[in-house]
């Protein structure tokens, strides 16, 4: 009976080492990759993006739900091509980025939705607040690069309403109507490379 236990126990922990072992751990390559947003202005829409970012995940594509996602974003890269915009999203008005150079995004649960969809839970910090967002993601695939190490793909995307995070500046213009929108669209392209 003692050695049957034991047998089971050793088994057990063989079983789970495994399954631990599976899960790779990745790097985002930035070089490969991107932040995008986009936001509605009166009548059109702008779109812009973070120059840098940064962020590591665990991932075994044969058991997604195990998954996690650290990701990091400076709030001064922010870039739309319009220097004075830009300048102006970097203040006090906007992301105040000298008290809050960060946004994060760390995840909670990941849930395979099948055909290679993935819904992130996770929390985001940004302008001194964290609320739950949840990305829709998609894994793109793995390849050996040139080097000979593995690479994985994934887009994700989400909305948040900036007001929920404290971005609450806005104008009235003459019709009524909001200058800049309150609902942001993320877009994000990842490359990761594979920790040896």
């Amino acid at each position: 009976m003692t050695f049957r236990f034991t047998k089971f126990i050793c088994l057990s922990a063989i079983a789970v080492n495994s399954s631990l072992a599976l899960a790779a751990e990745w790097n985002i390559d930035a070089a490969h990759s991107n932040v995008m947003f986009t936001v509605r202005h009166l009548v059109s829409r702008i779109n812009g993006q973070f120059k840098d970012f940064s962020g590591t995940f665990s991932f075994d594509e044969k058991k997604m739900d195990d998954s996690k996602v650290s990701f990091k974003i400076k709030t001064n890269s922010i870039d739309t091509t319009i220097g004075k915009r830009d300048d102006h999203l970097r203040s006090p008005d906007f992301f105040d980025s000298t008290k809050f150079p960060d946004m994060t995004f760390e995840s909670t649960k990941v849930i395979s939705k099948g055909s290679n969809t993935l819904l992130i839970d996770g929390k985001m910090s940004l302008h001194g607040i964290t609320k739950p967002v949840v990305f829709e993601s998609e894994f793109l695939g793995l390849e050996k690069g040139p080097d000979g190490v593995r690479r994985a793909g994934f887009a994700a995307k989400t909305k948040i309403n900036r007001k929920d995070f404290g971005l609450t500046w806005n104008k009235l213009v003459e019709s009524g109507a909001m200058l800049v929108g309150e609902e942001v669209e993320i877009n994000i392209q990842i490359e990761a490379i594979e920790k040896k």
